[in-house]
């Protein structure tokens, strides 16, 4: 059986070294040195002046929402998880949803400003796949009409643009440490931000509002991680540019192999590194696709259509609207088996499954 994906696991030994100091200082949670450590690092790794590590990525888009109180309309992509939608939903705040770009699978950048109303506050997109939005064309149409940017980029762990980190970008940039995504601590995530007042009330924020033992800073949550994550999280750093280098292989076996399968890939930014984090495609019809996966499925190999369908016509509590484009790519994405323990012999197998339903 060959899944979508499996989570990648430092040796069990590498992992309970970090336990045996958890043990002596009996300090599980509550950004404990695990905790603390582990942000340093990241920091040093990702090159960033400011991070937090938080207990998700759906609180990290919570906590952006809130620390820059944000209200009215948030413009969004409906291609996108659900946690983008939902996040502004729960904030009190309405998504409005611009169509993407048909090659990048982005928020489509020359749409937004025919989006934006008088109740408008911000911009929330998201790095599909990893691949960078349009970065500067965003950052351009926030100054001209005074709005906040949030990048959700769950999936963009370690990609660069322009020579810097993706999360330099935006008023805060969010990222998802879920165990499945090519870099994690289990459960965990970060916000980003380049300003030091924000990070200052986002550190409050996570922690219920606390400034003190007795006093309150700010309205806030639980938003805190536990040294046991953190202890994945830091195991998993030491194996980072192995696990970076061999998804690069595996993507290249699969490139290599479908050369000529009827699909394509989306269109990754010309200034930007590639993390390798999902293979998609887009086939040529939403039968076709349908076939794809129901042969792989014969062989217990596991596809996703992700994502699919389009939130902004998934969601009970947002008004339905059809987007032609962001509707078609949905019904056509498919994302294949990516993980460091797939082979590439497993790789030519599922390959040679989609070649032979495009021939049958």
């Amino acid at each position: 059986m060959i899944p979508i994906t499996k989570p990648f696991l430092p040796k069990q030994e590498e992992y309970e070294a970090f336990l045996k100091g958890i043990w002596q200082r009996q300090w599980l949670t509550n950004m404990g040195p695990l905790a603390n450590e582990l942000e340093m690092k990241l920091k040093n790794h990702l090159k960033l002046k400011h991070l937090l590590f938080v207990t998700n990525g759906t609180i990290a888009l919570q906590m952006a929402i809130k620390a820059l109180n944000l209200k009215g309309e948030i413009i969004t992509t409906p291609f996108s998880f659900v946690a983008s939608t939902s996040s502004i939903v729960w904030e009190g705040c309405e998504p409005v949803f611009v169509d993407i770009d048909n090659e990048s699978l982005n928020i489509d950048a020359t749409k937004i400003e025919a989006a934006i109303t008088k109740h408008t506050t911000a911009i929330l997109a998201t790095h599909v796949y990893g691949n960078p939005c349009d970065v500067l064309a965003i950052e351009k149409i926030a100054k001209k009409h005074n709005l906040k940017v949030i990048y959700d980029g769950a999936h963009a762990f370690g990609v660069e643009i322009y020579g810097k980190s993706i999360f330099e970008y935006g008023d805060i940039s969010t990222c998802s440490l879920h165990a499945t995504k090519l870099y994690h601590s289990t459960e965990g995530g970060l916000v980003v931000t380049k300003d030091p007042d924000l990070l200052k009330k986002m550190a409050y924020i996570r922690n219920f509002g606390f400034v003190g033992p007795e006093t309150f800073a700010e309205l806030g949550i639980n938003g805190k991680n536990s040294e046991f994550h953190a202890a994945m999280g830091l195991a998993n750093l030491e194996h980072i540019q192995t696990i970076h280098q061999k998804r690069k292989e595996l993507t290249d076996s699969y490139d290599e192999h479908l050369n000529h399968f009827k699909a394509f890939k989306p269109k990754w930014h010309s200034e930007a590194s590639i993390n390798y984090a999902y293979y998609p495609i887009v086939l040529e019809s939403e039968a076709f696709l349908l076939k794809c996966m129901e042969d792989l499925k014969s062989k217990e190999i596991y596809s996703r259509r992700y994502f699919y369908p389009s939130l902004s016509m998934a969601l009970p509590y947002v008004k339905n609207e059809s987007l032609d484009i962001t509707d078609d790519i949905s019904k056509r994405v498919l994302c294949l088996p990516l993980y460091v323990d797939l082979s590439k012999e497993e790789i030519a197998m599922i390959c040679s499954v989609l070649l032979s339903s495009q021939n049958h």
